[in-house]
């Protein structure tokens, strides 16, 4: 018997394709924009951590709107200017490790998620400072509360945050099509949210496709137990796992969050749902408390001291103006955009991701959105949460099977399902934009869909098992490969004076932030903390 739900839900995806595809406005999902922040510690040429501080020479990590720390102030973060097509949001991404690399003297990116040789201890990583302005004190202390929660190496994995938004004019488009009576604003928030329940449900399949960190140094667990194999006297792994970063070795087991369910199918359940970890006090973080010997050490005792906390793979997302939190951005004007969060860093590619996996990213999130979205109930949540953590640790074991709506189904062919409704996506994008890069694109993907060999974290494993290197070494290599290809590669002396005066103004921005401030940090924190309570009282 022919499965009736897909045949239904691609010919909805293809009716909503051709409605964007026709008309004088076919060019609009053209015009939706694409940013990335990549994360890349600082290293030594022996892969150890960086102890220096963030270079002056990049500015201000604090008011620089494209280079900042993270967690630790070795932990750089380069952010890309939204642009509508992803070769330019990588050209941009490119530019800005050139300007990196000519800044930061003998020092050298990691290109890998799982980070190489950390301090012998976990208090010797270095947490990221932001000077003396009440908001950059902010800062600081949410990443001590971060050690204190979850420990600081843990907050040394690194990633690609893939951010994406669709055109006005589509949502206008689609507003009409469906004859919605709901506002322009809440039926893009709608969409967004359907594009958030799909994401959830089978973006497992990027982590087969794109996972890229199978492998670890085994030094990295600081002596906590694990299920992990013996990969050489260095390096600890599994043999078929995709992702150890987005494992449960990452952030999705971790005390607070664990019993912390979203809820994806309102926006403002959302909220709620946020609202209230931001605001719910947590026994084992008030047994820690905020102060020790007078300083402050957390934001509060709650589950989450900041919404950004919430370790999601997706999120969806506003812009914010000065000041505002990202809760009430959402409350008052909706989504905008979607934050694409367990992508790993290619340690293949020099700025950590190729361009076919963006153009692959375009057409997937695109059929996410378009297609139909049922709820997501706690019972698929979980379903979800399992099918994704089962791809990140043996993705590649053949014959895996994943459970979906509670029975039992082929990874292989659920994927395979999958690509065909991406292909429908991808023709379109292709029309859109006369090329063909989006197809070309997912035949990459499916190829690596019939071959395991292809996909990124066995390209890993292999390469490391030929050149009988440990993970630390391999991580090394091609950092130290990616290094000598940017600084062969020299910014013009133009591109290199804006980013210098876009840096010398981060670094006077900060300063004056820190002449002209107002009130004490504890009244500081106080607002900020009454703020989120109540606007968001639930």
């Amino acid at each position: 018997m022919p499965d009736t739900t897909s045949i239904r839900t691609n010919d909805v995806l293809s009716q909503r394709l051709s409605v964007l595809s026709a008309g004088p406005q076919r060019n609009a999902l053209t015009r939706g924009l694409r940013g990335i922040e990549k994360e890349s510690l600082r290293v030594t040429h022996d892969g150890r951590l960086a102890m220096t501080p963030h270079p002056a020479v990049l500015g201000s990590a604090l008011t620089h709107p494209s280079l900042t720390t993270d967690y630790s102030e070795a932990l750089l973060e380069l952010i890309t200017p939204a642009e509508h097509d992803a070769a330019d949001t990588l050209a941009r991404l490119d530019e800005l490790h050139r300007f990196v690399y000519g800044s930061i003297d003998d020092e050298i990116l990691w290109n890998s998620s799982m980070p190489g040789l950390l301090p012998d201890t976990d208090d010797g990583i270095p947490i990221a400072r932001y000077g003396s302005s009440n908001i950059g004190r902010l800062k600081y202390v949410y990443r001590v509360g971060l050690a204190l929660r979850y420990g600081r190496t843990m907050q040394c994995i690194a990633g690609i945050h893939y951010n994406y938004s669709l055109n006005e004019e589509v949502w206008r488009l689609l507003h009409a099509h469906h004859q919605s009576t709901a506002t322009a604003v809440d039926y893009q928030s709608e969409r967004y949210f359907a594009l958030i329940r799909n994401f959830r449900r089978t973006s497992w399949l990027l982590m087969y496709l794109f996972g890229a960190s199978p492998a670890l140094d085994a030094r990295f667990l600081r002596g906590r137990p694990h299920t992990l194999e013996t990969f050489d006297a260095d390096t600890l792994y599994r043999p078929y796992a995709t992702s150890l970063r987005m494992s449960d070795l990452g952030y999705s087991n971790t005390t607070g969050q664990s019993a912390l369910h979203a809820d994806y199918d309102t926006l403002q359940g959302y909220l709620d749902a946020l609202a209230q970890a931001v605001s719910q006090p947590y026994p084992p973080y008030e047994a820690i408390g905020t102060h020790r010997d007078g300083e402050w050490i957390q934001i509060n005792t709650n589950v989450l001291q900041i919404e950004n906390e919430f370790y999601s793979t997706i999120r969806p997302k506003r812009v914010t103006y000065p000041g505002e939190r990202p809760l009430h951005a959402l409350a008052s004007r909706g989504v905008q955009y979607v934050e694409v969060r367990c992508m790993d860093i290619d340690p293949f590619e020099p700025v950590g991701i190729a361009l076919p996996t963006a153009r692959f990213l375009d057409a997937y999130l695109l059929a996410c959105v378009l297609d139909d979205s049922a709820a997501l109930p706690p019972e698929a949540y979980a379903e979800a949460n399992r099918n994704f953590g089962r791809v990140t640790i043996e993705g590649r074991k053949p014959g895996l099977e994943l459970t979906r709506d509670g029975k039992t189904v082929s990874m292989r062919d659920w994927a395979a399902e999958l690509l065909e409704k991406i292909d429908v996506a991808a023709a379109t994008l292709d029309a859109a934009a006369g090329s063909d890069e989006h197809a070309r694109a997912v035949a990459m993907q499916r190829a690596k869909l019939a071959d395991a060999s292809l996909t990124p974290s066995a390209r890993v494993l292999q390469t490391m098992r030929e050149r009988q290197q440990s993970f630390l070494q391999f991580g090394l290599a091609q950092s130290e490969e990616h290094a000598a290809f940017f600084r062969a590669r020299p910014l013009d002396a133009a591109t290199t004076a804006q980013f210098e005066a876009l840096a010398a103004q981060s670094i006077e921005e900060q300063a004056k932030m820190e002449r002209e401030e107002a009130g004490s940090f504890d009244a500081f924190v106080a607002a900020y903390r009454a703020y989120t309570l109540n606007r968001f009282s639930v």
